[in-house]
């Protein structure tokens, strides 16, 4: 595996993690919250403006395209054990 393709997937994995840590830290922002159909609209909407939520969102998408680029480079079967990193 060159240094290019080691690069990508452990960018990939790395972004991966910040947007999960994002995501938390949006959810605790908003609070505890329970879907009902009469309020599916307004929770929905806190969630999607909450900044922490759209940092992790774009995250997961710069994290998704690097890791197919990744891919592109490296058999799956080496790149996918290092997601458990």
């Amino acid at each position: 595996m060159s240094a290019v393709s080691f690069a990508l997937i452990i960018t990939s994995v790395l972004l991966n993690a910040v947007a999960q840590l994002l995501l938390k830290a949006g959810t605790n922002a908003v609070g505890h919250f329970e879907f009902h159909l009469d309020n599916v609209l307004p929770v929905g909407l806190k969630l999607a403006f909450e900044p922490h939520i759209m940092g992790g969102v774009a995250c997961y998408v710069v994290s998704l395209v690097v890791w197919i680029m990744g891919l592109s480079r490296v058999p799956v079967s080496v790149a996918y054990p290092m997601l458990s990193i």
